[in-house]
């Protein structure tokens, strides 16, 4: 719908008086129609529209009232005036905002974003800006006092009492605002002075909402500077170069675990503090976020921490500091990316590798990408740090896009842990009844509790069972709206989709043949728990994952109890992977390291081989060395037998020639294209018809974009709605981008059916 079709077709005089000075806003919308559209902006208002502000419109011939985002503001005489009919422009009715949501670097990053992944410009914003934000959590109406016009001026001639004169006075010689409460503590009296004052029209009042305090910013123990070893100083050195020189440049900090990549963060974001600058800290799981953020603030006076645990009212303020500058260092995940720190001197991403800093919903950024566009954008250095970099990154850094920094040794030259493997093939075959944990790292886990040692056990799929199923007639209970099995949850009595959340109390009898012999099958970490109490009922054990994890602070309890040694073993999914530093664990063990293997995606074999090698990495970290043993099915694979040997150089020299064959990334460039609907025909009718408009629009503007399918998606029906995809492969990114934005426009909609594109997808399923 073109912007002339939403407004009255008879031009209105709505000109200013002065034909050479007028002021037009450009909105944009969160929902649709999305625009941008135009709004002339009325002489009471020009001071007050600004870009970032939000700002209440009519829209269409019902003149409905909507609120959108002020994006830009077009003078008589800006470049794009000429575009502008100024005489079918409606007014804007109100300002929402006293002051812009954002700044102008984060309103260049939204309309990067909103061009770079295919995203309506408002949605990307409404992405950017807390809810908490928009919404002004944690704030209120407060009265503030100043004096009438000409009050201070003949204060010294009017008739007034002692008190009443104390009154105006403190409000004349100070500069701070008052409100009326504040003014009667400090002046001693009641407010019933200051009302008599305002009555008389001596004092005027003035309403705004103030943000009020939540909690303080806590401190940690400070803590000293540790003495850093040969690599670490020459990481250091690269890094610093940069930070003088005021310059932009990534490094792909490549560092095996435990080789110190945290202290060189600290120290290089200690050298931008000094320059009164801030720092962006990313990491990947809610998991790490205590750990670091403990670490950061044992270093730093003002750390905020963004997370998904806090309230709105918390972020919110915590946004409001950021913002004044009040803080130095900012930790959080993937959406810490947006904090609207005035002073940006520095961007770090731990474990850059990690899928979560992709966005699974709209706009589908990748935290990676945005970083690397907001430092260059704001000429800061960015440090993206993994001991198993994505292959992307790996790629960037070969080509010298990025700056590569090795760290081979671990700090205080302790070696890393044994790996080894156990065949599951061959102890299946050997017992009678096949449980989670074979006899090898049963004895094992004895031997680690006996010598004092901690234990880590990774699962990677939660649950109790992850199949029930009827031995009679061989029927799988699945999800009624999606294709999945339900996973059998004994906490609870229930079989749960992981996907939708969908619930049924645990069955007893097949929902197929009505057989009673029903089966629960497969492993999940519920199950893990309990035969390890099982076979360890005297040592104190502890399962993480999300289901465990939910109440705010969980993470921390649960962490803090394992390194003070009140829990022995813990087990979980991969939130207990990455990025954890405990000295005491002397065993890992990854109960099986097939689970994500064998899925129909291009990088299972980069993500089996990360988590490997990611927990592989928790032990060995302290005097007493450490162990990993691997369960596996197939212990020959090539990334299996890469982890083993803490060798990502040599897994990346058997994968990217595989990736090269096939233009996967880092040589090709990908978009993913998927339809849903709750009628099967109507979504492949859809997506046959957006394949042929891609390849047309690929063909009109000349441009090589491959189009693989359409064909039904792996999980084929997902929230009630059947799915079929394709994917776009091109040399270049901006091709896809330039294709689809041509197709989009000739794409007919058919009722009921949706479509999404994701630039850079991680997510194959």
């Amino acid at each position: 719908m073109d912007q002339q079709s939403l407004f009255n077709v008879e031009p209105q005089p709505w000109q200013l008086d002065d034909q050479d000075d007028w002021l037009v806003a450009r909105i944009a919308f969160s929902s649709a129609p999305y625009g941008p559209y135009d709004y002339s902006i009325p002489a009471s208002m020009e001071t007050a529209v600004k870009p970032g502000v939000r700002i209440e419109v009519p829209l269409g011939r019902g003149n409905r009232k909507m609120t959108g985002y002020c994006i830009d503001v077009i003078g008589a005489f800006h470049e794009l005036a000429s575009t502008v009919n100024r005489s079918r422009l409606k007014p804007i009715e109100k300002v929402v905002d006293a002051a812009p949501l954002l700044t102008s670097s984060l309103l260049g990053l939204a309309h990067w974003i909103s061009d770079h992944y295919i995203c309506p410009l408002g949605q990307v914003i409404e992405t950017i800006v807390p809810p908490g934000v928009r919404n002004q959590s944690g704030t209120r109406e407060m009265l503030f006092l100043s004096l009438a016009d000409g009050v201070a001026e003949g204060l010294e001639t009017m008739k007034l009492s002692d008190l009443q004169r104390n009154i105006l006075g403190t409000i004349r010689s100070s500069v701070q605002d008052w409100t009326p409460r504040e003014l009667a503590e400090t002046v001693g009296c009641t407010t019933g002075p200051i009302s008599t004052l305002r009555k008389k029209g001596l004092i005027v009042t003035t309403s705004r909402r103030v943000q009020q305090k939540t909690h303080e910013i806590p401190r940690e123990q400070r803590m000293s500077d540790l003495i850093l070893n040969p690599e670490q100083e020459i990481a250091l050195d690269a890094i610093t170069k940069h930070i003088d020189a005021n310059t932009h440049r990534t490094f792909l900090m490549h560092g095996i675990t435990g080789s110190g990549k945290t202290e060189v963060y600290i120290r290089a974001i200690q050298k931008i503090v000094e320059f009164g600058r801030q720092a962006i800290v990313l990491v990947p799981e809610i998991s790490l976020t205590p750990q670091t953020r403990q670490r950061f603030r044992a270093r730093f006076d003002r750390v905020a921490v963004l997370h998904s645990h806090l309230t709105a009212a918390q972020r919110a303020w915590h946004w409001q500091q950021i913002a004044a500058g009040n803080v130095q260092v900012i930790v959080g995940a993937r959406s810490a990316i947006f904090a609207p720190t005035p002073n940006l001197g520095l961007i770090v991403l731990d474990e850059e590798h990690d899928g979560s800093f992709k966005q699974d919903k709209a706009p589908r950024y990748h935290a990676r990408d945005v970083a690397h566009w907001r430092a260059s954008n704001e000429n800061v250095p960015l440090i993206l740090g993994s001991a198993t970099p994505s292959l992307e990154s790996w790629h960037r850094a070969g080509e010298g896009t990025y700056e590569k920094i090795s760290m081979k040794k671990r700090v205080l030259d302790l070696p890393l842990p044994d790996v080894a493997t156990i065949d599951m093939r061959a102890d299946f075959g050997g017992r009678k009844r096949f449980g989670p944990i074979s006899q090898k790292l049963r004895q094992e886990i004895t031997q680690s509790i006996k010598d004092g040692g901690q234990v880590i056990l990774l699962l990677n799929r939660r649950g109790f069972s992850t199949r029930i199923q009827c031995p009679a007639c061989g029927n799988v209970e699945t999800c009624p709206d999606c294709s999945i099995p339900l996973t059998h949850h004994v906490e609870g009595n229930k079989a749960v989709c992981h996907y939708c959340d969908h619930q049924i109390p645990e069955p007893r009898r097949c929902t197929d043949c009505n057989n009673p012999s029903i089966r629960f099958s497969g492993l999940g970490t519920q199950r893990l728990a309990a035969t390890v109490e099982a076979m360890f009922p005297d040592v104190p054990m502890m399962r993480m994952d999300t289901d465990t994890m939910r109440k705010p602070g969980s993470h921390e309890r649960a962490l803090a109890k394992f390194r003070s040694g009140e829990i022995k073993i813990l087990l979980g999914t991969q939130m207990i992977a990455k990025g954890l530093d405990f000295p005491n664990v002397t065993l890992v063990g990854v109960i099986n390291a097939d689970t994500a293997l064998h899925l129909p995606d291009f990088r299972a074999a980069e993500r089996s081989f990360g988590l490997v090698t990611q927990v592989a990495g928790r032990t060995g970290r302290g005097e007493k060395g450490g162990r990993v043993l691997v369960q596996t099915f197939c212990p020959e694979n090539d990334a299996i037998q890469a982890a083993t040997r803490h060798d990502f150089i040599g897994f990346a020299n058997t994968e990217m020639p595989q990736r090269e064959e096939f233009n996967y990334p880092p040589f090709g460039k990908l978009a993913r294209i998927v339809i849903r609907s709750e009628i099967d025909s109507k979504a492949e009718q859809m997506a046959d018809h957006i394949a042929e408009e891609i390849e047309k629009s690929a063909s009109e503007l000349q441009k090589e974009v491959v189009v693989l399918g359409p064909s039904t998606a792996p999980v084929e029906k997902l929230r009630g709605k059947y799915r079929f995809h394709m994917m776009l492969s091109a040399n270049h990114q901006g091709d896809i981008q330039a294709v689809v934005k041509r197709a989009q426009t000739t794409i007919k909609s058919i009722d009921d059916v949706q479509w999404i594109v994701d630039i850079d997808p991680q997510d194959m399923m």
